[in-house]
């Protein structure tokens, strides 16, 4: 039997990244999708290489629809037809109140977040219908805690982009289910990542909120990769269009 075929997009840090390196060691081979470190996804592939996998990184700014549709194929090229798709790539902007929030800023964060995603959840649709003979075909977003928290003083508009997010994830599930395709988000709360330093500005950020969680602590990487995983195996072959909240309580 052929192993499952996995593309994350975002997947050289953070989540992504542990979300690649977990889906090896449970036998897929993974398509790792990066935007400018080609040493952070390289440092992922030789991981998920190690553990007995095939690997590939594929440079794509997923804000650009010509980028995704050529990552889709040369994920395809390079492993086989796409079984799973993670769509994990996206940003915040610098933090700050929304009435202080560049233009730019947001809408950057509305391209990779919501127009990039939806061009990701099509080419993910395309790829899995064309692959009707695999198992388990599931496509995961990942979305944020922050959809219902609204992120006040931080980055309201990114709130807005994960509960844009959480609705097009429900209304592809259902789209997708007639076809054996199931779709479902995992949403977590604040986690320990690069995310913190490299886009909101906020190198402290974690040490700031954990305490606000009710377990007192941020998550790993790991633990949202768990969550991931969980969606994608056939431990939830009866699961669809469901917002897999992992917030440590918040």
């Amino acid at each position: 039997m052929s192993r499952p075929v996995l593309l994350v997009t975002g997947g050289s840090r953070g989540i992504g990244a542990a979300t690649c390196l977990m889906a090896a060691q449970r036998g897929y081979d993974v398509a790792v999708n990066y935007q400018t470190s080609a040493e952070a996804a390289e440092a992922v592939v030789a991981a998920c290489t190690q553990a007995g996998t095939k690997a590939v990184a594929l440079q794509g700014d997923m804000a650009e629809e010509a980028d995704i549709i050529r990552v889709f194929a040369e994920a395809q090229a390079a492993l086989g037809p796409l079984s799973q798709v993670v769509s994990n790539a996206g940003i915040t902007g610098r933090a700050s109140r929304l009435a202080q929030a560049d233009t730019a800023v947001i809408r950057a964060c509305i391209e990779v977040n919501v127009t990039g995603a939806l061009l990701v959840a099509r080419e993910a649709a395309r790829a899995l219908a064309a692959n009707a003979q695999a198992r388990n075909r599931a496509i995961v977003t990942i979305s944020s805690a922050a959809a219902t928290l609204g992120s006040p003083g931080e980055y309201v508009w990114y709130a807005a982009s994960k509960g844009a997010v959480d609705t097009m994830t429900i209304g592809l599930s259902k789209e997708l289910a007639p076809d054996g395709i199931r779709v479902n988000a995992v949403a977590p709360g604040i986690t320990e990542t690069e995310i913190h330093a490299l886009s909101t500005g906020e190198p402290g950020r974690v040490a700031r909120i954990a305490p606000m969680v009710p377990l007192q602590r941020a998550a790993t990487a790991q633990e949202i990769a768990e969550a991931v995983l969980f969606l994608l195996s056939e431990a939830s072959a009866y699961t669809t269009g469901i917002i897999l909240r992992v917030a440590g309580g918040r």
